[in-house]
């Protein structure tokens, strides 16, 4: 199934709830995979993450293709990826941003545990069963893999290293954030609480990981860490040094705004229901 941007969501009715007849209607878990650009691996990386969970995992699935306006051949194999996989969607946006391609996907879900993972799949698939295994039994509320919690094993350059220890210890000193790892793209969370966060979420972009966490902090929902295997991909698309400027300047925004009361939970969900009213980028499915 395929959904494109051309379509007006907001235009539309929202889709009809799942059979509850059919369990099999509602996925447990649902699985996000950004891309922008990645003609060279998706085809290989998305059947390696169908094939794993299918042979190693007990939950039922879908994999989700969060196209970011490719301007290669991406939206293309995703495309055929999806005809000949019946547990591949994809979905296309005119605009780039990782945290768009997560908002986006997250916010018309039926599944009952969102996740999402990088194309490259840097961090091992065996770490994800741990991932989301308590949250479907509904222990906790969040996952995150870690690269930095006890137990995780990690291959990368010294430049990434040393900012990406300098970038978690920059949230602990200025946002007071108890978790050990913001930026690794291996993460879960229980479907009412990430539905519940995203309309906190302002950045649409690399920040997005970082506020959501903060948000769900400061929110007092349960973040669980997950120890993971993870060796860096040198081809890369991140823009280290812009990222790193909108990283700070999301960290200045949040501490500014650190005198807002929280919202309560059913201010959380009308201003959710609100954000994806007005949503202008998700369509209804085509073929």
């Amino acid at each position: 199934m395929s959904v494109s941007e051309d379509d007006d969501m907001s235009t539309q009715s929202p889709p009809p709830p799942p059979d509850a007849e059919s369990p099999a209607s509602r996925p447990d878990v649902e699985i996000v995979v950004p891309v922008y650009n990645e003609a060279g691996v998706l085809e290989t990386s998305v059947r390696r993450l169908h094939a794993y969970i299918d042979e190693s995992c007990e939950f039922t699935f879908k994999i989700t293709i969060a196209d970011n306006a490719s301007t290669d051949e991406t939206l293309e194999i995703a495309r055929r990826l999806s005809a000949e996989l019946s547990e591949v969607e994809v979905i296309h946006l005119a605009a780039k941003g990782r945290g768009l391609a997560l908002r986006s996907a997250w916010g018309r879900s039926d599944a009952r545990v969102l996740a999402y993972t990088d194309v490259d799949l840097s961090t091992d698939l065996g770490a994800l069963p741990a991932l989301v295994g308590p949250l479907l039994e509904r222990r906790g509320d969040l996952a995150i893999g870690s690269r930095l919690a006890r137990g995780a094993r990690v291959t990368r350059g010294i430049r990434r290293e040393v900012i990406s220890r300098t970038y978690n210890i920059l949230l602990r000193v200025l946002l007071e954030v108890g978790f050990s790892d913001a930026q690794c793209g291996f993460k879960a969370g229980r479907a009412e609480v990430i539905q519940g966060l995203l309309p906190l979420v302002e950045n649409d972009a690399w920040f997005f990981d970082t506020e959501l966490l903060y948000q769900a902090q400061r929110n007092k929902f349960a973040i669980a860490e997950v120890p993971v295997t993870w060796v860096e991909d040198r081809d890369s698309r991140v823009a280290i040094v812009a990222t790193v400027r909108e990283d700070l300047r999301g960290i200045a925004r949040l501490r500014r705004a650190r005198s807002t009361r929280p919202l309560a939970a059913g201010q959380r969900r009308s201003r959710a229901g609100q954000r994806l009213a007005r949503a202008h980028h998700v369509g209804r499915p085509s073929h």
